[in-house]
């Protein structure tokens, strides 16, 4: 396997060395040069599997440049029980057609932490193989910084600088990062949102020369390592949601999954693992208020918001208006082909959209990807009702997805919500639903009162080239 940019202008590559791109050499992003294709007799040989195995197996396909049983170590130590709860990716069902995707039992509580602890030992495989370090700079709208930044604490040979937008996270997300005090670690609250985070990062990682000398890589989910760990947990649902079938039932058997998505890179790894044969019937993407994503699923127009319209909501890790791994799927959408996906972006830099409404009829009929909106008065009703007929607390962005999931359920198909994090995080909307903020675990609950360790910044490109030539690694 080997991997090329969305824009044609990078020589194939292998697995190892995408990790440490992030954005490909001409600023596109790493997609597969060919998609694996799996039997579902293949898949069916993996139901007995634990979660590090299944993981073995599929990553396989993705980094052929590792050793079988290199590959095999990183996925253990990745999701042992020393950093998962013992139940790794629980199914909860909250309704006779609605089951949760438990992806939160990781170390920070998020559904990142899944793809984070096996980027962390596979980014330090491939730097103590080489020889090389390697300077993190990513952008966060809340859960994949800390995700990062526990995987990667103390670790030899990597930096993480980590770009959050001030004042636009949770108390306890902001806890959660900037209270590690690992010298390896760097926080830095932006002015502004995510999505100004995220061209800061841009910049950065689209100067060449700058990257180069400073070995400048990504975390975010441009990178593909993150892309493909999150592939193993579609499969790992369609065993755990048919293994009381009969092996005849099993071979008609399909799920829909819905995804709370603000950066398309969840969701984007269902559609890879969709393409490769998983048995998924729809994806179905939620929004919150900034649902631009929504919109262009809806109309085939992609129209990103300005910082100015990106709203401030109680789903903040969506709080996003511009998704960069959208790139990844539309280019699957024009056939592949880099000089129509350049021309796209082109007509994106002149016009501030792009009007693919042609191709709308192959969202749902060739890709099976639906989508819908929540707002906070649904989620918190969402959040409400799920606690009243269930008895299970769900934190906002997972009930984005639960509210919508509602709204595009098909008789006879199992709607699985992916969860994005666990309720704790998000205390307040907690207890507008309920009357009751959840505690926080006993492991945790210290770390609002932990001194936080942040620099503060202007939305300002070179005052962060600045920050990272000082602090950077060097071989």
């Amino acid at each position: 396997m080997e991997y090329i940019s969305t824009r044609g202008g990078m020589a194939p590559a292998p697995f190892s060395a995408t990790l440490l791109e992030g954005l490909a050499t001409d600023g596109g992003l790493a997609v597969p040069e060919t998609m694996p294709e799996i039997t579902l007799e293949r898949i069916e040989t993996w139901r007995s599997l634990n979660y590090a195995e299944l993981a073995t197996e599929i990553l396989s396909f993705f980094a052929t440049d590792i050793p079988g049983p290199e590959l095999a170590a990183m996925c253990e130590r990745a999701y042992r029980e020393e950093s998962f709860s013992p139940g790794i990716v629980p199914l909860t069902p909250i309704s006779d057609s609605i089951t949760l995707l438990g992806l939160s039992e990781g170390p920070t509580l998020a559904f990142k932490d899944m793809a984070m602890q096996f980027l962390g030992q596979s980014l330090e495989y491939v730097l103590r193989k080489t020889g090389r370090t390697l300077n993190i700079v990513g952008a966060t709208s809340g859960d994949t910084g800390s995700a990062a930044e526990y995987a990667l604490r103390g670790k030899e040979g990597v930096s993480v600088f980590m770009l959050s937008p001030q004042g636009r996270m949770s108390d306890f997300q902001r806890a959660q990062m900037y209270s590690l005090d690992d010298a390896n670690i760097h926080n830095i609250a932006v002015e502004g949102v995510f999505d100004d985070c995220q061209n800061l990062v841009k910049a950065i990682a689209g100067d060449l020369e700058f990257k180069r000398e400073y070995s400048v890589g990504a975390v975010n989910s441009i990178n593909l390592g993150r892309i493909s760990a999150q592939v193993v947990y579609y499969f790992w649902a369609w065993l755990r949601a048919s293994d009381s079938l009969t092996a005849e039932e099993r071979e008609t058997f399909k799920i829909s999954v819905t995804v709370p998505s603000g950066n398309f890179g969840n969701i984007l790894a269902g559609h890879y693992a969709r393409e490769m044969g998983a048995p998924i019937r729809r994806l179905v993407l939620a929004a919150n208020e900034n649902n631009v994503l929504d919109d262009f699923f809806r109309t085939g127009i992609y129209a990103p918001r300005t910082s100015a319209e990106t709203h401030l909501t109680s789903s903040p890790s969506m709080d996003i208006s511009k998704a960069s791994n959208l790139e990844r799927f539309i280019f699957d959408l024009l056939g592949r082909d880099p000089e129509r996906l350049n021309a796209a972006w082109r007509e994106l830099d002149e016009t501030g959209r792009i009007d693919l409404s042609a191709e709308l009829p192959r969202f749902v009929g060739e890709f099976g990807i639906q989508s819908g909106t929540s707002t906070h008065a649904d989620r918190v009703a969402t959040i409400r009702s799920v606690r009243e007929e269930s008895g299970v607390t769900i934190d906002p962005h997972t009930a984005d997805g639960v509210k919508v999931a509602r709204e595009l359920l098909e008789p006879g198909v199992p709607m699985l919500v992916l969860e994005t994090a666990k309720p704790e995080k998000f205390p307040d909307i907690v207890l507008e639903a309920t009357g009751e903020a959840p505690g926080l675990p006993a492991d945790l609950a210290g770390l609002l009162d932990l001194p936080q360790h942040v620099v503060k910044m202007a939305d300002d490109e070179a005052a962060l080239r600045e920050f990272i030539a000082d602090r950077a690694l060097r071989a």
